[in-house]
């Protein structure tokens, strides 16, 4: 909650007006109960569902009410959708034509009149043959609009306001191109155009010079930190959005220019050809080839500092209304950073963690309270790393053992919870049980055995301890008289756990209970009996070894086949490498073969 003051001058005249929380994440909210997501996740998974896809599931649904990732997916991939309907990109193309033929109309009229004022009616004079030349000029124009703006470079207008609607075609063009690549230029440059201003064009060439020189300090792997404070000390109000490195202005810089370059590969191949024509017209002349040679090598110093952008990729966006350049690279600017995005929260490649997701790109695209999501999921994903509960390997993110053995503690109690209430054969007793084969011989009892008693022979002994002492009368027991039976001592049991992976397991909805009961045996054995040799081996068409951890994570096969026969051969060969120990084989299956 936060309380601000409102009304009242007086220290007990104020009055405060109570909200929800804006000032980022909530610092009194509780901590991640990293416990429950991972409780969450083994439920799943006695469940009879995929480990890999319980853990996917924990960060794509969220947890403590923060969105999951297939809410924040969605909501990317809706804005990319609302993006790519904003309009058409051939907007600068078709400006430029509706410019050009409104110039050569406001032209020939002004021509007409010419021609019409040089023949006169009542006093006709020599005919006007330059406004006519110039006529048939016009009516010579290629079609096609770069070519006929560059046709017009040297052309003497008649037409002040045909002059100026050509002019409109170059500096518009212009503007764009270089407001685009560099947001804060207008600024800086205080409206001045750097294609008549000689001051303005050498502004603009010396901040060019001196960027192209630190992107190559940055590119051979020198310390620009200094460099770049000094570049920014005399050009920062070229750069509005005030980048705090070398590495952010790039990433700003590249991000526009592979926006640009991605327009032309949208074009159809005639209006990418317009489009180049217009504006190497634009920028040629008065910005001289200098400026126009380092805006080139600056293209390809970021095109190599950022090889990742999708430079070359065409993107096609709907709409009724034409884009301007500015327009249209923004466009496609926001679609790639939308189509990185969703590929982000998908974390569909191998390897992926929320590391990877741009937390800034989500809160400029969907908000703060979007990135606060992402950054609690985040959190809980390092968490369950940090406290050991999952590891990332070659084959992607399982749970560790600590988890495993959570796992199969929780699968424990559930079995034992399904059991009817009533005798369980003292399944808890810690004595229970005898340690190994009885030998028939018998010895006197001492503290700490745990051998069962010999009944009879501790009878006898208080019978002759009676009659030794001339006793009478009911028969007493003292410590003295008990004998235990001796056993052959053994370190203790090899056991095979056989787990049925069969499709009938699954076709009959018998793979939840089949996982839930070997987790339960496996970890029973591994936690109260850790002196025992166990060993779990799966067959379904045929049988193979596999970890507890590899339990936990099997999935279905769909393979018909119930090869119990070749697990009990591989349990045979468990119980010969330890022959010194009591041979147990259990087996979970559902008996179909």
């Amino acid at each position: 909650m936060t309380a601000q003051p409102s009304g009242g001058a007086g220290r007990h005249d104020r009055r405060y007006r109570y909200g929800a929380w804006s000032g980022g994440p909530d610092p009194l909210a509780p901590p991640f109960d990293v416990r429950a997501a991972v409780d969450a996740v083994g439920e799943e998974v006695l469940a009879g569902g995929s480990l890999r896809e319980a853990l996917r599931d924990l960060l794509r649904r969220g947890q403590d009410g923060a969105r999951g990732l297939d809410d924040l997916e969605a909501r990317a991939r809706r804005m990319r959708q609302q993006a790519s309907r904003r309009g058409r990109l051939d907007g600068t193309v078709t400006r430029a034509r509706a410019l050009l033929d409104q110039a050569l109309a406001a032209e020939r009229d002004a021509l007409d009149d010419r021609v019409a004022a040089a023949r006169g009616e009542d006093d006709p004079g020599e005919p006007d043959l330059d406004a006519q030349f110039s006529r048939a000029r016009l009516d010579a124009l290629p079609r096609s609009t770069a070519a006929a703006v560059r046709e017009l470079a040297d052309y003497e207008w008649t037409s002040d306001d045909a002059k100026a609607d050509y002019q409109k075609i170059l500096d518009e063009l212009r503007g764009e191109v270089l407001d685009q690549r560099f947001a804060g230029m207008r600024a800086a440059l205080q409206g001045a155009d750097p294609a008549t201003n000689p001051e303005a064009a050498a502004r603009m060439s010396a901040m060019l010079f001196d960027l192209n020189d630190l992107l190559a300090q940055h590119a051979s792997g020198h310390d620009t930190t200094d460099a770049f404070s000094e570049f920014m000390e005399q050009h920062g109000d070229f750069f509005p959005e005030d980048p705090e490195s070398t590495d952010e202005l790039v990433d700003q810089l590249a991000r526009q220019a592979a926006a640009a370059e991605q327009l032309m590969r949208s074009l159809s191949p005639s209006q990418r050809e317009e489009l180049a024509g217009l504006m190497s017209q634009a920028l040629a002349g008065p910005m001289s080839t200098a400026l126009a040679d380092q805006l080139a090598a600056l293209s390809e110093s970021l095109r190599a500092l950022r090889p990742e952008l999708a430079w070359d990729r065409a993107r096609q966006t709907t709409g009724s209304e034409p884009l301007g350049y500015g327009d249209a690279t923004g466009a496609l600017a926001e679609l790639a950073d939308l189509d990185d995005l969703v590929e982000q929260l998908g974390q569909e490649h191998p390897g992926a963690t929320l590391d990877d997701v741009d937390v800034e790109a989500v809160e400029r695209h969907l908000g703060r309270g979007s990135a606060d999501d992402v950054r609690r999921l985040a959190e809980l994903e390092r968490e369950l790393r940090r406290q050991g509960w999952v590891t990332t390997g070659p084959d992607g993110t399982t749970l560790s053992p600590k988890a495993l053995r959570r796992l199969g503690s929780t699968a424990l109690r559930h079995v034992f919870s399904d059991l009817e209430n009533g005798r369980r054969g003292q399944h808890d007793l810690r004595s229970a049980g005898a340690a190994g084969e009885a030998t028939g011989a018998s010895r006197p009892w001492e503290f700490g055995d745990t051998q069962p008693i010999d009944v009879v022979r501790t009878v006898q002994n208080a019978l002759r301890r009676r009659v030794s002492e001339g006793g009478e009368g009911a028969v007493s027991l003292e410590v003295a008289d008990f004998e235990v039976v001796e056993t052959e001592r053994r370190s203790g049991a090899a056991v095979a756990l056989l787990v049925d992976l069969s499709y009938s397991m699954v076709a009959e909805g018998r793979w939840g209970p089949m996982k839930q009961t070997a987790l339960a045996l496996a970890h029973l054995v591994a936690t109260r009996f850790p002196q025992d040799a166990l060993q779990i081996i799966g067959f379904g068409r045929y049988a193979a070894t596999l970890t507890q951890a590899e339990l936990a994570a099997v999935e279905p096969d769909y393979q018909q086949g119930t090869n119990l026969s070749h697990a009990l051969a591989l349990a045979g060969r468990h119980l010969r490498r330890h022959s010194a120990s009591d041979p147990v084989v259990l087996v979970v299956t559902d008996g179909e073969p």
